[in-house]
């Protein structure tokens, strides 16, 4: 079991499958991801850089690349999706998950700027 298998024991079902959604499509896209639990979240690392992070609000989970640069160039989409975000915060609702592919990009560039 990891430290994130143990933050995650203690979430409401519906939200775990979403946060475990989140890790996954993470985890496939870098295999070699390495957990760790930061600011008090789960995150994932990537040659010691933390790549992304998600945790569980009482309106939304909120995903966090750990750039600003991420959200910049993914705002136009966060937008059409509905969904708020902040300099270095994505807010997905609980009832909107975000979409694989676009959670896709934001790692892929996230790990371009990592490498």
């Amino acid at each position: 079991m990891t430290v994130i298998d143990d933050f995650l024991q203690n979430a409401e079902p519906s939200i775990r499958r979403q946060l475990e959604r989140i890790r996954k499509i993470s985890k496939q896209i870098v295999p070699e991801a390495e957990d760790c639990i930061s600011y008090g979240m789960p995150a994932l690392k990537y040659k010691g850089k933390q790549f992304i992070g998600f945790s569980p609000h009482k309106n939304h989970i909120g995903i966090y690349p750990h750039g600003k640069e991420e959200i910049e160039i993914f705002k136009n989409q966060l937008v059409e999706l509905g969904y708020g975000f902040s300099s270095g915060t994505i807010r997905i609702p609980f009832d909107k998950p975000i979409p694989e592919n676009l959670l896709t990009e934001i790692i892929k560039h996230r790990i371009k700027r990592i490498i």
